[in-house]
């Protein structure tokens, strides 16, 4: 096309006309097109072809449908665009059916390779079976032939070679045959071998042919097949065979629980319930008899267990006598207070155990060790000598071997001497009377064995079988002979333990340490304590993490007759509670947890009304009753459960004192805001608040007591109970009159005209009208005359004017009695 206008011809710098397209690929040009009215122009580019199409059959169709805004170029561009991800979508395709039709060959191809191992397999047990058919067969002859007569000739050794068996040669070794080596030995465990490596998969063809490949059925699965196809084609129900079950019955158990343990549905166990009239579901809980009648009913045995068959782990049993060994003695201290027990331990000890006792009296229990000059070793128990400390001395009497009942000599039997006595007695030990302080210039020996004799304790020194020494704490005069005493005591004992054994001691007192937490003084008494082992004690359970002596150094095991402290509980067990080491720390939970039950259930048993008659008999003994409440911490458990028991025995019909709670350890917040609920005073026995108690306490206005002898908060307590009492009101007679006449006055009424014949009339006081000695009223005095003048008082003499309160029937002869009431203050 040439230049007309002017202009430079196409694609040699010129301008290009208005309509003039040019189309673009990669920045490169292909064609030139040249629109006109009728028809457009491709002009190719130099060397291509020439190409005319009509309007509208480009690219882009009609130019009035393109959307607005988009250039030619644009919309080559999408249009590639759509090309080439039409083209890579039948590229995808291509590849998956490709890849699916190879995963298909690959399936013909395993499934080809399975039905020909399979078959294989089944030819070799085809001919596995034939070999072994035809074997038999072949035995089956042979032991005939062994069997019939023998011929007379001898048979002829080189005829027999060939067919030489193992029937004709037992001595030979038998030949591996065909079905040794094809058939492998039924013992053998599948998956071991190539033959049998598939013996337990389920493969195609057993899925279609309805076999699994593995074990065949046995005989007895056969003949129940046999037997329920029978009865199905007869009509008949098919029933399973009835497995009977051992079923462990408790003494409550619920329904869902008695159905899984007899395996039988829940919907047959409610329906039976249902039947016997109980409308119950499956959370619901049953009683033992109940359920046993159901279980009847499904025919399975009832085995009856209980809640505590988790303490027979600990049960104990009988030791064998090779394996007992001799074991030091354990003597207990009892005697009455301030008689110089600990004294006399301390001089046993070499100790001064007594200096840090408060109030110079002992208020705990010990529990030491000691070996004497000839080698012995005794283990000794001091107890509390306190009325308030019964407890103590009972679970001394309890853990002991023997008794030695400290007497002085100066103050005779007193009455913890008796009941150190009883204690003895109950626990069948042996006792040993040392009479002690025998330096004192006021000892009397003799009196103290006279007094003995009025409780059935009779000395030697009165021809008796109670050993008696005479003591001294101070100078150390007999303590030789109280050892020897001991000895020989012990020796007629024969007491023996077997130290190879798990463990079981008593606890002797239990304290909650700020720095160790709960401390337990446990005395073994059989086995031996190791660090390490788990045990439980009471209500509590543990793991030991330390054990340490009387003289405060750490040990790694305690045998039998051996004081240690045990440090890893997990609460403060009470005083008394037994230790018993078991196997595992689950065995020692449940036991712990069945006991805390226990007790529980006992403490509600005790304080809740069974019946109507009974919580309306309750809370009418309980309408007149004032209440002290109190709180109690003390420093071990022996001193809180004696000053419980103190708590317990003051009081009368009208006041009582009533411990809301009574723990160990220090009095903390959560003590003080149970006090401020309840409006009572804390006591700490040896005890002190922390600062966050003291602060709440300050704030809240609860009022903390601190105690060292018991004595004195036992005696504040009572002073306490006291004030709740109601004052006792007492009538004082000061006068009598008698009535001479009676007048009417205006605006008064009846006034009696009287002589007081004894003592003095006042107009404060009380007054009763006696008629023939038989009280007629009882009030006040309205008016009280002297001639025309009130007066506070008439002496004995005089004459006077009376006139009743609300009261006018007095006659002449009437004597009129006068008296005052006073309030007196009671005391417990």
């Amino acid at each position: 096309m040439s230049d007309t206008d002017g202009k430079k011809p196409l694609g040699l710098g010129g301008s290009r006309p208005s309509n003039v397209k040019q189309s673009f690929s990669h920045g490169r040009t292909k064609n030139v097109v040249v629109e006109t009215k009728r028809k457009r122009v491709v002009v190719p580019k130099p060397g291509a072809a020439k190409t005319t199409t009509t309007t509208g059959t480009r690219i882009g169709g009609d130019p009035s449908k393109r959307p607005a805004g988009i250039s030619d170029v644009e919309l080559e561009r999408r249009m590639k665009a759509l090309a080439m991800s039409k083209a890579r979508e039948a590229e995808d395709n291509a590849k998956r059916e490709a890849e699916e039709k190879s995963r298909a060959e690959e399936r013909e191809r395993r499934r080809a390779e399975i039905e020909a191992k399979e078959a294989e397999d089944r030819a070799r047990e085809e001919r596995a079976k034939a070999k072994a058919a035809e074997e038999d067969e072949k035995r089956r002859k042979e032991e005939a032939a062994k069997n019939a007569p023998a011929p007379a000739a001898a048979p002829n050794p080189a005829a027999a070679a060939p067919g030489e068996t193992a029937v004709s040669r037992p001595s030979a070794a038998p030949r591996k045959t065909d079905r040794d080596r094809d058939v492998k030995p039924r013992d053998s465990k599948p998956g071991r071998s190539d033959d049998g490596r598939r013996s337990g998969k389920l493969t195609v063809n057993d899925a279609l042919r309805g076999g699994a490949g593995g074990r065949p059925k046995s005989m007895a699965a056969m003949k129940r097949k046999q037997e329920r196809n029978r009865q199905k084609a007869m009509g008949g129900q098919v029933e399973r065979e009835k497995v009977v079950r051992d079923v462990q019955l408790p003494e409550a158990i619920t329904v869902g629980e008695l159905a899984n343990r007899m395996a039988e549905r829940t919907s047959d166990i409610v329906k039976s319930l249902m039947q016997m009239g109980m409308m119950v579901t499956q959370t619901e809980t049953i009683d033992a008899d109940t359920a046993e009648l159901l279980i009847e009913e499904f025919g399975h045995r009832v085995v009856r267990v209980s809640d505590s068959d988790v303490e027979q782990v600990i049960d104990q049993t009988e030791d064998k006598a090779s394996d007992l060994k001799p074991r030091a003695p354990i003597i207990t201290i009892m005697g009455h207070v301030d008689h110089g027990k600990t004294s006399l331990l301390d001089a046993i000890r070499n100790a001064r155990v007594v200096a840090g006792e408060a109030g110079g009296i002992t208020q705990h229990i010990g529990a030491y060790q000691v070996i004497t000059k000839s080698g012995q070793t005794l283990s000794f128990l001091d107890t509390p000598g306190h009325a308030a400390f019964t407890s103590m001395r009972s679970r001394g009497a309890q853990v002991t071997d023997i008794v030695v009942l400290v007497v002085a000599a100066d103050d005779a039997v007193m009455p913890q001497t008796i009941e150190a006595i009883n204690h003895a007695k109950a626990a069948k030990v042996p006792m040993i009377v040392a009479i002690n302080k025998m330096d004192k210039p006021a000892a009397d020996a003799n009196k103290v064995r006279t007094d003995l004799l009025q409780h059935e304790v009779i000395v030697e020194a009165m021809s008796g079988d109670v050993q008696d020494v005479e003591v001294s704490a101070q100078t150390g005069q007999g303590l030789d002979a109280l050892l020897d005493a001991i000895a020989l005591q012990a020796e007629i004992l024969e007491l023996k333990a077997n130290p190879d054994r798990a463990a079981m001691g008593a606890v002797i007192e239990a304290q909650l340490d700020v720095g160790r937490g709960p401390v337990a003084t446990v005395l073994v008494q059989n086995g031996t304590l190791r660090q390490g082992d788990i045990f439980v004690v009471g209500e509590q359970w543990g793991k030991v993490r330390a054990l340490i002596d009387d003289k405060g150094d750490r040990i790694k095991e305690a045998g039998p007759s051996v004081p240690v402290e045990v440090l890893g509980l997990n609460g403060t067990p009470e005083a008394g509670d037994v230790l018993n080491v078991t196997e595992t720390e689950s065995q020692a939970r449940e036991i712990a947890d069945y006991r805390a039950q226990v007790a529980k259930d006992k403490r509600a048993a005790l304080g809740a009304a069974t019946t109507l008659e009974q919580l309306m008999a309750n809370a009418k003994a309980n309408a007149n009753v004032n209440e002290l409440p109190i709180l109690v911490k003390a420093d071990v458990q022996g001193s809180a459960e004696a000053i419980v028991q103190a708590m317990e025995k003051i009081g009368n019909d009208e006041v009582r004192v009533r411990v809301l709670h009574s723990g160990v350890g220090a009095i903390t917040e959560t003590d003080i805001g149970l006090a401020e609920a309840s409006g009572a005073p804390v006591f700490g026995f040896n005890v002190r608040a922390n600062a966050t108690a003291r602060n709440t306490a300050n704030q809240k206005g609860v009022e903390i007591r601190y105690y060292s002898v018991i004595y004195d908060l036992v005696d504040d307590v009572k002073a306490a109970a006291s004030g709740l009492l109601s004052a006792e009101i007492r009538e004082k007679f000061i006068g009598y009159a008698n009535i001479k006449e009676v007048f009417k006055v205006t605006g008064i009424g009846k006034v009696a005209g009287c002589l007081v014949t004894e003592g003095v009339a006042r107009r404060s006081a009380g007054v009763r009208l006696l008629r023939d000695n038989v009280v007629i009223h009882e009030g006040t005095l309205k008016t009280l005359k002297r001639f025309k003048d009130e007066v506070a008082e008439v002496q004995s003499g005089q004459e006077c004017g009376m006139a009743f309160e609300n009261y006018e029937d007095v006659r002449e002869g009437d004597v009129i009695e006068i008296f005052e009431r006073e309030s007196v203050e009671r005391s417990l």
